[in-house]
């Protein structure tokens, strides 16, 4: 029997355990990199490790998050983030330089390599053929660290691909139909292969769109074969001499298939508030939109950008709509530049923005109240955009852009022929925001630059013999990370102040969780299905941490955010019936008894008694030997000090 394309990278790479579906592997980890909300705690992290330089092949801080410099906070993160990057091995990419997926899709990424990233979207490189997984800020530390990386091996999905595309039909459209068939849940605990003759008819740029929204599938991640498209693309970036074929074995064995009519695709668009929220645009209907934005690291390629500007070449942006777009990279916006693009999108009304995620995480252009914003970006969670009541339609940049010009949700189909975008023979190389490291000599009298805004993150102890607290919170299923840890203008320059950040945590679902937390001194919060999905972020459990959370108890957890609880020394348990959430009110005082002997023991069932009711309730806890280890430690970075 042979092997899928992930199978085979992962084997390659293995360090730890068995390659059987779900048991806990090992494996190393050749590429890293992090942007700078999620990045300065990652640092903060790997500094308390004592390990003087990386350990991986290549390891880049890129800075594409915070970029709006209305104080000091988001300038003195980058001053450290530089410092350290210079001093411990990495190389830094500069603001302006772009998107950290698009950038290293362009500079850095290499078919058959492992790569994770303190970002939910890193699995963009598996457009490359990369494996490429989204972590948590400390799991990347620990992989910097020469540390090996854990994961429960997924099980494999295949994805057939037949046909192609129409004209001005879309790689968003392609992974929109995913999203509708499986769902936000559909991916869980799964790999996600893209296989078939339509294959060949995707760029690397498309294929990176399909792997980076593959992260709202919840999806361990997302691979493309490395083809001779590959070839093109890294030959076109003057980095040929990384190139090697991968592909499946044709004997290879997946646990799940679904196929995929290119030809038979329609222009879609996600409705507010969920990515598998998904209809066409002729279902939708001719809707008046308020604003329109185009990038994130979805849609922010050359090729995207030119088909942009194709449709609004002498063309006027609707007098009621807001149209602005962010080139993914220094490379995109320079090429827009020279081949005259930019000047047709500038003229057309659009409002250019620099290279950065901006409107895609709510760092500014938040719609008006009440707003129905068209964007090309992965989420439309609710409040993401930074108002709270906007209808956020996710689309691919042919459809925004003709719907920019027409003021109207609009088939960008009734544009007639589609010209042809090809990929140039080269792309217009040019480095000089990407800083490299130090030598280990000149590192040794470098300092770290902190700012007084990067504050100390908060370290769990170890577990006591019982946990017994008030439910502080009980929320819903399909609970986000911007649910748990908001993002935005207001609330990202403090992502290296914890104590401040705490403020804000939950306050989407209940703006008086923080102070009742404080209050309560700790406490149980109870979830439902699919607590903690979208966003890689890790202050998504060492928030909760501050405020003193113990354990999170849900119908089932995301991938990621499961693993950053455990990293935080918070004990994460599902309901063995999931009809018992309802016998369970905020603010039942909550009683696990025996719960670090039963750990300890390697047991998987445990008993909440909630002592208002009377009720006693079976949890389930599935801990690998590891993990267990660390909770019993309170968290990875107890329990790494602990095996120094």
């Amino acid at each position: 029997m042979g092997y899928t394309l992930a199978q085979k990278i992962l084997r390659a790479h293995l360090l730890e355990g068995e390659p059987i579906t779900g048991n806990e592997i090992g494996i190393r980890i050749d590429q890293t990199l992090t942007q700078d909300a999620t990045g300065t705690m990652a640092y903060l992290e790997f500094e308390a490790m004592g390990i003087p330089r990386v350990k991986t092949e290549l390891s880049v801080a890129y800075i594409d998050h915070n970029t709006l410099q209305s104080g000091f906070e988001n300038a003195d993160d980058h001053r450290y983030i530089q410092s350290i990057a210079k001093k411990h091995g990495l190389y830094y990419s500069r603001p302006g330089n772009g998107i950290c997926h698009q950038v290293h899709l362009e500079r850095f990424g290499v078919p058959g390599k492992t790569l994770i990233g303190s970002d939910s979207h890193t699995p963009t490189g598996g457009g490359i053929g990369m494996l490429a997984f989204g972590a948590g800020g400390l799991d990347v530390a620990v992989a910097m660290g020469g540390g090996t990386y854990y994961i429960s091996m997924p099980k494999m999905l295949r994805v057939n691909l037949l046909g192609k595309l129409s004209p001005w039909v879309s790689a968003k459209d392609i992974i929109l139909e995913v999203l509708r068939i499986l769902s936000v849940k559909g991916g869980v605990g799964k790999i996600v292969e893209y296989a078939g003759e339509g294959v060949k008819s995707l760029s690397v740029p498309e294929r990176a769109t399909i792997t980076n929204m593959g992260a709202e599938l919840g999806a361990s991640t997302s691979i493309f074969p490395s083809d001779e498209v590959t070839y093109e693309f890294l030959k076109a970036q003057g980095r040929e001499k990384d190139w090697i074929p991968l592909a499946s074995d044709e004997d290879a064995v997946y646990d799940e298939e679904i196929t995929i009519d290119l030809s038979a695709l329609k222009p879609s668009a996600a409705c507010p508030h969920s990515p598998d929220n998904v209809k066409t645009v002729e279902e939708i209907g001719k809707m008046k939109i308020d604003q329109v934005c185009i990038g994130s690291c979805t849609n922010s390629s050359l090729s995207d950008m030119l088909k942009v500007a194709s449709i609004l070449k002498g063309k006027t942006v609707a007098e009621h709509v807001s149209l602005s777009i962010a080139p993914g990279s220094k490379q995109v916006y320079n090429m827009l530049a020279a081949c005259g693009a930019l000047s047709d999108i500038i003229a057309a009304g659009a409002r250019v923005l620099e290279c950065a995620c901006g409107p895609c995480i709510g760092m500014g252009q938040s719609p008006n109240s009440a707003g129905i914003s068209l964007r090309t970006f992965n989420r439309n969670f609710e409040g993401r955009s930074g108002t709270k009541d906007a209808q956020i339609y996710l689309v691919s940049p042919e459809t925004a852009a003709y719907s920019a010009l027409t003021g109207y949700l609009s088939d960008p189909r009734e544009l007639g022929d589609q010209p042809a975008f090809p990929m140039p023979e080269q792309f217009l190389i040019n480095d000089n925001m990407i800083i490299p490291p130090a030598s280990v000599e000149e590192a040794a009298s470098l300092e770290i630059l902190r700012g007084p805004n990067i504050k100390e993150f908060p370290v769990a102890s170890a577990l006591e013999e019982e946990i017994a607290c008030v439910c502080t919170l009980k929320v819903g299923d399909n609970i986000t990370t911007d649910h748990i840890m908001p993002a935005g203008a207001k609330i990202l320059p403090y992502r290296s102040n914890i104590p401040y950040l705490s403020k804000f945590c939950f306050a989407v679902c209940d703006e008086s969780f923080a102070q009742r937390s404080l209050e309560a001194g700790s406490g149980i919060i109870v979830g439902g299905e699919n607590y903690g999905q979208g966003s890689s972020r890790e202050h998504a459990a060492l928030v909760p941490l501050y405020l003193g959370v113990k354990a999170v108890v849900a119908k089932s957890f995301a991938r990621i955010h499961v693993a950053n609880l455990i990293n935080a020394g918070i004990v994460p348990l599902t309901f063995a019936n999931p009809a018992d959430y309802d016998k369970i009110s905020q603010g039942d005082k909550l009683v696990l008894s025996g719960i670090k002997e039963a750990i300890a023991a390697g047991k998987s069932n445990f008993t909440l008694l909630n002592a208002t009711t009377g009720e006693a309730i079976t949890l389930v806890g599935n801990y690998s030997t590891r993990q267990a280890d660390m909770l019993l430690a309170g968290g990875l970075l107890n329990y790494t000090k602990g095996n120094a």
